[in-house]
């Protein structure tokens, strides 16, 4: 339980710091017989702070309940 809690206070911490991430993705646009074009399409997700919070909370708790059983 408490290794199990540390890794979830260490994703909190992550989710926390770094707050979305961003990716290129390639679509086709024309596709006539030999010709194609294609383009980059930018793609980006993002998230609040406060979710790593929460996280890392869930995360104290298990380790509070991990440090109890004993």
């Amino acid at each position: 339980m408490k290794r199990a809690g540390i890794v979830i206070i260490l994703i909190g911490l992550v989710i926390t710091l770094v707050t979305g991430i961003k990716f290129v993705t390639k679509e086709k646009v024309v596709d006539v017989g030999e010709l194609q074009i294609s383009r980059n399409k930018k793609h980006s997700i993002a998230w609040s702070p406060i979710a790593g919070i929460v996280v890392m909370a869930i995360g104290g708790g298990i380790l509070l309940l991990g440090f109890r059983k004993q």
